[in-house]
């Protein structure tokens, strides 16, 4: 009886102590979840004010590029840009057509002479003839003076401007590029070139242009110098084909692109041969250790553990 009655006292004493004890640690349970559920709202709260920071300074970046770099160029399907594709040529001639008759007043192709467009272009009678329309400034002589003689296929296209201070005083201070190159000088040239010269408008509201510029979203900085050039029937095609401002556009890229990569042509059909011609080598190859390794890979070794 007295070792039941001391076990009766432990068992109170310990229903007590759980007692007393489980509303405390309900109130630490709770202030626990008010705590947890302030520091998720402000965890919340502070990745909310992170990524709207973020995008803030992802459009002001944005904007900065953009206004540094000029607004970024659509890529446009050229006939030319696949593995075995070769340039138009009838788009080539079209395209010298419109550089001779709008672009060649202030911008030079430095690099490229008449006979770069035999066959290419024009035949060598058409090239002759257009070369002779120029006069070039040739010499010594036997006096020891400078001549003036028709130009020949060996001559370059002649340079608007005898040089850059003539260039630039001419152009309100701006420098009009030379263009042999242009479409590998500039990122993204062909849609570039493209882009600029079609993408004229009129600004946008709040954003003003300096007397003497145009603006052009697609140059760096928004004002370029060199007016609007491409208009529909600005010039008149041999061929028949409207001379719409795109089909401009697109012909004196096609123009460009050649005379900055002439070789392309050459080198796709060169790159082809010799991927047909290795491919024939790697199947005799192939044949050829299928042939000299199917005896060894198949023969059978028996080995004799009796004799």
């Amino acid at each position: 009886m007295v070792g039941g009655g001391v076990i009766q006292q432990i068992l109170r004493r310990k229903l007590h102590s759980q007692s007393v004890a489980t509303p405390v640690m309900s109130w630490f349970a709770s202030k626990k979840a008010h705590v947890d559920a302030g520091s998720s709202g402000v965890r919340a709260f502070t990745l909310l004010g992170a990524g709207v920071t973020g995008l803030l300074s992802f459009s002001t970046v944005a904007s900065a590029d953009e206004a540094e770099h000029g607004l970024a160029c659509p890529d446009y399907p050229w006939p030319h840009d696949g593995i075995l594709s070769s340039y138009d040529h009838a788009s080539i001639r079209r395209g010298h057509q419109v550089y001779q008759q709008v672009c060649a007043s202030c911008h030079s192709m430095s690099l490229i002479s008449y006979r770069d467009l035999v066959g290419v272009a024009y035949t060598e009678e058409e090239a002759k003839a257009m070369a002779a329309e120029i006069e070039v400034v040739d010499g010594p002589n036997d006096e020891g003076e400078m001549f003036t003689r028709p130009g020949k296929l060996s001559d370059r296209l002649p340079q608007p401007y005898a040089n850059e201070s003539a260039a630039r005083f001419a152009n309100g201070g701006a420098y009009p590029p030379d263009l042999s190159l242009i479409t590998k000088a500039r990122h993204n040239g062909q849609n570039y070139v493209f882009a600029l010269l079609t993408g004229y408008r009129d600004p946008p509201a709040g954003i003003s242009i300096r007397e003497g510029l145009h603006y052009n979203p697609y140059f760096p900085g928004g004002a370029i110098a060199m007016p609007k050039m491409l208009n529909d029937e600005a010039v008149e095609y041999e061929d028949g084909v409207p001379a719409t401002e795109a089909q401009m556009g697109k012909d004196v890229v096609s123009f460009l692109s050649w005379a900055a990569e002439p070789e392309m042509e050459e080198r796709k059909l060169m790159g082809f041969k010799w991927i047909f011609l290795l491919s024939l080598a790697l199947l005799q190859a192939a044949y050829y250790r299928r042939l000299k390794w199917s005896v060894l890979k198949s023969r059978k070794l028996v080995l004799d553990v009796v004799n």
